[in-house]
Order: C-alpha cells, then sequence, then structure tokens
C-alpha cells in the first residue's frame, strides 16, 4: 500500500508536489488550466478577513468574493469561536432520533428576517437547495402539473436536475435532464407571457409547476428590472404557479439588500434558495424557505420524511449559519454592502467608459462586473490567429476572445497588483469584482487604484503578458 498522507505532511507539499497529485488522482487538465494563471503556481498559507497570505510571503487582496461565499471575509472571528466552543463541548452534530435547537432557531431567524417564509428546509449545497424546492413546488401541486420554467441565462447548479435548468454555455455538455423544462429569455416580459400561454389548456389551467429565476445573475451581471419581477410575481399568482428565486450568490446582503428581489419594495417569493454566504465561508450550508401555504406538500405523518438529506440536522454547520446571519444583522453588513456600492459605481462606470475593449460597469452593492465589448471582440481574435502563438484548438471556443480579455485583466491585477479576481463564465465572460461585506476603504481605494492602473494600458500588451506567464506554469504546450 502506497503512503497515507497526514495532515502535516500536507503543509509541507510544494507546488510541484500538489501538481503531480492532482494529475495522479484528481484531474490532469485542471493543473493546467488554473496553472495558466499565477495564482495557480502559489500555494496559501492562511487567511484572514479580506487578504489571502501566500508561503512566499505575499499578501493578497481577494475581490472573489469567494465566488460568493466570503461575505464575511475569512475566518471571521466570531465564526471561528462558535465553531470552537460548539467542538470542545463535543456536541453532538446528527442523529435522525433527536431535535435540534440549532434547526428550530436558525428556522425561526429566517422567518423573522423574511416574515413572508414560514418554514426552512436546510442541506449543503446550491444545487440541492434548487432540487428540494422543484421538489416542493411539484409535490404542492400533488404531480398534476409537469412543466418547470427556468430562463435563458440561468445558473443554477450541475446536478443532473440542477443542470437541467441552467441556461448557461459551461454546461455544454448534454446530460440527461428532469423531464417538462422549457425557458423564456430572461428579463424578457413577452417571451415568459408567451410560454406560460404555451402551457394552458382549452380550459386556461397551467400546467406550469414553477418559474425558477435569479433575479440578478451573478455569473453574467445582468439583472431583472422591477417591472419584470412584479409581473412575473402576478403571473404566477393569476396562474397558481410557485415562483422560486434563486439567491444562492446574490442573498446574504451581497448586493446591498438582505436578497437582491428586496429592492422590489412588496415582492415576494413562494420559495427562496441560498447557499454560499449562509455558511459564513466555514461550512457548507444550504437553504430553501417556503410560505405556510406550501407547507401542506409534507404536513402528514405519511409525507413528513419524504424529502430529506442524511445531513440534515449537521450541527457545526447549522450553528456556523446562525452566527453567519447575526454577524451580517448585528454588524450591518448588508448596509456597509450598499456603501461599498456607492462608492465604487461612478469609478468603475468611468474606468470602464474610459476602456476601449470593456463597454460597460454594472453591478450592486459589493458585486460588479465590467462586460467586454464584442465590437472589440473581433480584432482580438484576428490579433491571436495571425500571431500564431495559440493553436486552433483554443480560438474553436466561441467564447474564447472574451475569456481571454477578463483573463488577461484577472492576471495582470494579481502579477502587478496582489488582487485576486475572476470572470464569470456565462454569456460575456465580465470580469468580476467582488468585495467581502467587511472590506473598508482601504481596500477599496487599492481595488480602484490597480484597475485604473490597468485598463489604462493596452489590450495586446495585458494579453501578451497573459500568454508569456501561461508558459511559466506547469505545462509548456501551448493548446
Amino acid at each position: 500500500m502506497k503512503k497515507l498522507y497526514t495532515i502535516t505532511d500536507c503543509e509541507s507539499f510544494t507546488i510541484e508536489d500538489v501538481w503531480q497529485l492532482y494529475r495522479q488522482h484528481v484531474n490532469p487538465s485542471q493543473v493546467e488550466l488554473i496553472g495558466a494563471f499565477p495564482f495557480g503556481r502559489e500555494l496559501v498559507e492562511k487567511a484572514e478577513g479580506c487578504y489571502i497570505y501566500l508561503r512566499n510571503g505575499k499578501k493578497i487582496l481577494d475581490l472573489t468574493g469567494g465566488i460568493g461565499v466570503l461575505n464575511h471575509g475569512h475566518n471571521h472571528p466570531k465564526i471561528l469561536k462558535a465553531r470552537n466552543k460548539f467542538s470542545l463541548g463535543t456536541k453532538m452534530e446528527v442523529h435522525k432520533n433527536y431535535f435540534s435547537p440549532y434547526i428550530a432557531a436558525l428556522s425561526s431567524n429566517i422567518s423573522s428576517l423574511i416574515p413572508s417564509l414560514q418554514f426552512s428546509y436546510f442541506a449543503n449545497s446550491g444545487a440541492e437547495a434548487i432540487e428540494g424546492a422543484l421538489k416542493l413546488a411539484y409535490k404542492y401541486h400533488e404531480g398534476k402539473r409537469a412543466v418547470v420554467l427556468h430562463s435563458s441565462i440561468s445558473f443554477h447548479g450541475k446536478t443532473l436536475g440542477a443542470a437541467s435548468l441552467t441556461g448557461s454555455p459551461e454546461v455544454y455538455f448534454k446530460f440527461p435532464t428532469i423531464s417538462g423544462v422549457d425557458k423564456f429569455e430572461y428579463n424578457n416580459l413577452d417571451s415568459l407571457v408567451s410560454q406560460i400561454n404555451k402551457y394552458k389548456s382549452s380550459n386556461n389551467e397551467s400546467s406550469i409547476y414553477a418559474i425558477v429565476v435569479e433575479p440578478l445573475n451573478a455569473s453574467t451581471m445582468q439583472q431583472c428590472s422591477d417591472d419584470f419581477l412584479i409581473n412575473l410575481r402576478d403571473l404566477c399568482t393569476k396562474n397558481n404557479i410557485i415562483l422560486i428565486f434563486d439567491e444562492v450568490y446574490t442573498g446574504w446582503g451581497k448586493t446591498g439588500y438582505l436578497f437582491n428581489y428586496m429592492r422590489v419594495a412588496g415582492l415576494n417569493p413562494d420559495i427562496l434558495c441560498y447557499a454560499k454566504s449562509f455558511g459564513g465561508g466555514k461550512s457548507s450550508i444550504s437553504g430553501f424557505s417556503y410560505t405556510n401555504e406550501l407547507s401542506v406538500s409534507y404536513n402528514n405523518s405519511r409525507d413528513a420524511t419524504l424529502h430529506s438529506t442524511t445531513y440534515y440536522g449537521f450541527g457545526e454547520e447549522t450553528i456556523t449559519a446562525i452566527e453567519a446571519v447575526n454577524i451580517i444583522v448585528d454588524d450591518n453588513l448588508v448596509e456597509n454592502a450598499s456603501t461599498i456600492g456607492k462608492k465604487v459605481e461612478k469609478e468603475f462606470k468611468e474606468i470602464a467608459s474610459n476602456s476601449k475593449f470593456f463597454k460597460l460597469a454594472t453591478g450592486s452593492g459589493a458585486l460588479w462586473g465590467f462586460i467586454p465589448d464584442p465590437k472589440y471582440i473581433g480584432s482580438i481574435v484576428g490579433l491571436i490567429q495571425k500571431s500564431g502563438i495559440l493553436k486552433n484548438s483554443l480560438l474553436k471556443d466561441t467564447r474564447f476572445s472574451e475569456k481571454l480579455i477578463s483573463g488577461a485583466i484577472v492576471n495582470h491585477l494579481y502579477s502587478e497588483h496582489n488582487i485576486l479576481t475572476y470572470f464569470g463564465v456565462n454569456i460575456g465572460n465580465p470580469l468580476i469584482i467582488s468585495f467581502p461585506l467587511i472590506s473598508s476603504k482601504s481596500e477599496i481605494e487599492l481595488a480602484l487604484t490597480a484597475l485604473r492602473e490597468t485598463f489604462s494600458k493596452s489590450m495586446p500588451s495585458l494579453i501578451f503578458d497573459f500568454i508569456s506567464s501561461k508558459f511559466q506554469g506547469p505545462s509548456k504546450i501551448n493548446d
């Protein structure tokens, strides 16, 4: 038998050791993919607040927001304290035969914050929350309706059910899907009405059991208008369709609202899905909350456990979520996100407007995106093809130019300014700036200074630096 590594062994690995084990036991292509960026060639020592500290001594400002996970920043001291207290107290983690005071309290807290949603169920991931919400909506109609609608640019997860509702080119491979799935154009009321009418019978009965939508799609930075959301709610009510809002990424204060849909006064979904920052950056926990009316779906002894999971009630995860939510409220993180948005909006839009290769900056609160300009993309493709520095296999990707533009910015911000960012993998591939909600004036100024300098450079030079940097990584191939 091969040696079994210990935690101590892990802490002494070099980046080459990690690459080799990934190639042998995880996914070889991930090494070349992530290793094309400088952060894929370095190892982390620790992380705290808004910063990541590398083994080589570098201090990196993390403006990825953990891809939605780190509203509280890294290793928030109050969350660490709560988790340590739980562990040291040898508290029981999970048991199906005992009621959990933590689940009871967390469900109550969410209902206090969102009075229209009285009941909650907690799972492990955003995709699980989406799947649970779909099952709840389907069960509410007792299987008499067979259709669920999603939007054209949606991202709801990568499990078979959640991926069935995902309208993102990232999930291009045609896996099996759940039945009865159809879509409408995002933020297009005419398209939505047309699809609702399509599934009406001669006696005007709808066969749609649910509509799932993200009020703000964080992978494209597109947002539903207030008018669209109001009409969506009205149409669902009139046709007895369950309205599900997916705020897995945008929830818990990210956009300057507790949940993004709350920007529309009086708007309420039937089911709300959330995850990511719900776990305070330390636990994998998700949830879906729903109305009292929907509670009838499982409110009988036969169906009370019709939807369940082994780790429902995992103690340390649940107490972490309790603390994470309380921090958001007690430390005014929603208001801080709103303040961040007010401080950067004018500056970000000015940076984008002065750029030749990004057409606009858009966002809300602590979440912003720079959208590549399609007019510039054609010239980039021509430049790359003419240079011959990359093989045609990469150029076959219809979104390669957007990725290259945003990737070049990500590369420069990291290499020259020690700032970690990322780009969306949906339509448009925007450069994403996602501040932790604990960010101060210092982090905002660092971001603005770095972005101004980076956007002042010529895109060909940024791309050349990015491609040159790739050859310093784990692979010497150029495909």
